[in-house]
């Protein structure tokens, strides 16, 4: 037994979309058998470009059930069935955030008429509802309202059933283990299935095959499959216009996180530029009070005129602070991590702070771990190459600095470091140096000391006329 379903919604983003029309067709395999429909008071606004694309105002569901008053309807009708509709996830999750509301959990079997199509009718340009439609000879009557869309997608299911006369799509999409359920619409299941369970960077794209996003994983498949489960707002639009899916191996996490910092800088994501959006980057900075006291403090990037190293969030920053006070053994209070107290510091009174806070350290002595703490965000030495594991056994990773500057990474077959970083010139991927690949590198430093190897200085003539040349092309910004 199905259920085909089609909603229409206040369309306020995913968190506070809330339902304004739901039509419900249960179908046995055969014929309908049953059907529902009902305008649904939203309690919430319906914005004028949605009520221009739907046709519902706010005074028609002004005298409307409000959805707990048809939950029940909704659930017994669906009970038992397999839910259908055209892109499952987007009505299936925001269905499933409505009953959410009311205390109950909404689960029921899914099937995608997109993703049925994509299999059983290959080698349109669009899937659209429309589009599929218009190739099959479905009359939509009331489009982007719920029963008209629900009608068409009904008609579309049955002759996809008739396509599938031996049930295999339909059984295989209906396989728990087959995931067709829950990846994208427009993702084909053959580019999933395809993804390597390594290390590395992977790319969303879109129809148009632009880049919508750049992310990096330990375990790429596993990554990505965790964006098709999640229920963010940006999660699910940006899986809802993925139809493609690329990636990069690497070998090791190390090179997946500067690959990935690169890749979001020389491409500009959507995505991932949204996300730089939501919070305003943080940097830590340093200063002298006028009792002689340093402080290190943070606020945003734009406030700070020197500032130090950069963050993304203050959750970030401050857990880098605390590990930074630990070490250290620095007063959080002229760390800002505990407010504008007077007096001693929390700290202080559980012996965990010297007590430069409360009279009892001397400040030059108080000062100098301060200045020893930046110093351990720079590098210990100026020219170094950090050697890790390549993406075979035969092959070796690096990470090359020199005279203090990172100038990229790359891969050879040579594993034995020598005292110069020549050898390894011809491999090299010449990257930029930044604030985010310190933060990355340093972070790295601190708990992989074994894997860095000195160098000694050289000079220009390592470098001229080498068609690899980098020297004075890659600076520090």
């Amino acid at each position: 037994m199905y259920t085909i379903v089609d909603i229409e919604t206040t369309g306020n983003g995913y968190t506070g979309m809330k339902i304004t029309e739901i039509s419900i067709f249960k179908h046995n395999g055969e014929k309908v058998v049953d059907e529902y429909t009902t305008l649904v008071n939203p309690e919430a606004n319906i914005p004028p470009f949605i009520t221009n694309l739907t046709g519902i105002t706010n005074a028609m569901v002004r005298d409307a059930p409000k959805f707990y008053e048809i939950a029940k309807k909704v659930e017994k009708m669906t009970q038992d069935t397999i839910f259908v509709a055209h892109s499952v996830n987007f009505d299936y999750n925001i269905i499933q955030n409505e009953f959410k509301e009311l205390g109950f959990d909404f689960r029921r079997k899914k099937l995608c008429t997109v993703r049925l199509s994509r299999k059983l009718i290959p080698g349109l340009k669009s899937y659209s509802l429309g589009v599929l439609c218009e190739s099959r000879g479905i009359e939509i009557v009331g489009r982007h309202r719920a029963k008209g869309d629900a009608e068409a997608t009904t008609i579309l299911f049955e002759q996809l059933l008739e396509l599938d006369d031996d049930e295999k799509v339909f059984q295989s999409f209906l396989n728990p283990r087959s995931r067709q359920a829950t990846l994208p619409p427009l993702l084909p299941k053959d580019v999933f299935d395809k993804l390597p369970e390594t290390e590395g960077v992977y790319y969303f794209k879109n129809l148009e095959k632009n880049i919508i996003y750049v992310g990096k994983a330990i375990n790429i498949k596993k990554r990505v499959l965790s964006h098709f489960y999640d229920k963010a707002k940006k999660e699910i639009t940006m899986c809802m216009e993925t139809a493609d899916i690329t990636y990069t191996e690497t070998g090791n996490e190390l090179l997946a996180l500067l690959l990935e910092s690169a890749e979001i800088k020389n491409l500009f994501p959507k995505y991932n530029r949204a996300q730089r959006r939501a919070r305003e980057s943080l940097a830590i900075f340093t200063y002298e009070d006028s009792s002689g006291i340093m402080h290190i403090g943070y606020n945003t990037i734009k406030m700070v005129a020197n500032p130090i190293m950069k963050f993304y969030n203050v959750t970030e920053c401050r857990v880098f602070l605390e590990k930074l006070c630990k070490e250290f053994e620095l007063c959080p209070k002229y760390c800002h991590l505990q407010g504008n107290v007077s007096g001693s510091c929390f700290h202080y009174q559980i012996k965990e702070c010297k007590g430069v806070c409360s009279g009892k350290e001397d400040v030059v002595l108080y000062n100098k771990r301060v200045r020893q703490a930046i110093e351990s965000l720079e590098y210990e030495t100026d020219n170094f190459i950090i050697k890790e594991k390549g993406r075979t056994k035969k092959e070796v990773a690096f990470v090359l600095i020199e005279n203090g500057i990172y100038k990229g990474f790359g891969y050879s077959t040579v594993h034995k470091i020598e005292h110069s970083p020549k050898q390894y010139l011809t491999a090299l991927q010449g990257q930029k140096d930044n604030r985010d690949v310190r933060r990355i590198l340093n972070w790295y430093l601190k708990n992989n000391e074994h894997s860095v190897t000195p160098i000694k200085k050289y000079g220009e003539d390592i470098y001229d006329g080498h068609p690899n040349s980098l020297s004075g092309q890659l600076q520090l910004f």
